[in-house]
């Protein structure tokens, strides 16, 4: 074997693991809607409504997926900048946004690394987002020197149970749930926002209904940035 054929040989795996993490992007992208509308339209639309309307000032929105939070901005909104590490995602996002909240910035970045000056933000809105990064605590420390001084984090989030014997089965679950939904089922968010540089203003506990059993328990509040 010479070396451009090892060459071909080294690359050939990665470039297929490439192609196919591309195509479960883009399937997972077109089916989304489809896959969360009945919760959104039994129960989670309805929260979302409740914790994204006091978003206000300068507000930065993180993993933005398709967009189900733009309707629920009031007007209380200065400024809305949209963010959406995904490419596949980034493409149904960017024409909703364009269409909901004209004058609004889309931009693709992962939360673990905010293209923004520090203290640019009054709030940042993350829904579903802390479950799936790959680094929890370096994007809450991303999200914690965007925000200025006394900014709030909105969040909402499914958790690890406090219960053992579920946390147990979350444990067991969570490869499947990675692969089916592309976040983990079993990481302690809400101990995590607390271990970092916020303090919990306000948060409910809510066991969630048709979703399965390993993904009921869930968080909403707010976390001042301290």
């Amino acid at each position: 074997m010479n070396a451009d054929q090892a060459l071909v040989t080294f690359r050939g795996p990665a470039r297929r693991n490439e192609e196919a993490m591309g195509l479960r992007s883009r399937i997972f992208a077109a089916t989304y809607d489809r896959q969360t509308a009945r919760v959104e339209r039994i129960w989670l639309g309805e929260l979302r409504a409740k914790v994204v309307a006091s978003a206000a000032g300068d507000v930065l929105e993180i993993g933005a997926g398709t967009g189900a939070n733009l309707a629920h901005y009031g007007e209380g909104v200065t400024s809305l900048t949209v963010t959406e590490p995904d490419a596949a995602m980034l493409k149904k996002l960017e024409p909703r946004v364009h269409e909901s909240r004209p004058g609004a910035v889309v931009l693709r970045a992962p939360a673990e690394d905010l293209p923004f000056e520090d203290n640019s933000f009054d709030t940042v809105v993350c829904t579903l987002v802390l479950c799936g990064v790959s680094d929890q605590e370096r994007a809450l420390r991303e999200i914690h020197r965007v925000l200025r001084p006394g900014g709030r984090l909105l969040f909402i989030e499914h958790v690890r149970a406090d219960d053992e014997k579920l946390a147990h089965t979350q444990d067991r679950m969570n490869p499947v749930n990675r692969f089916v939904m592309r976040c983990e089922c079993n990481r302690p968010t809400l101990r995590t926002i607390e271990a970092g540089a916020f303090d919990v203003a306000d948060v409910d506990l809510i066991t969630a209904t048709k979703v399965p059993k390993f993904v009921r328990p869930w968080i909403a509040g707010v976390a001042k940035a301290s």
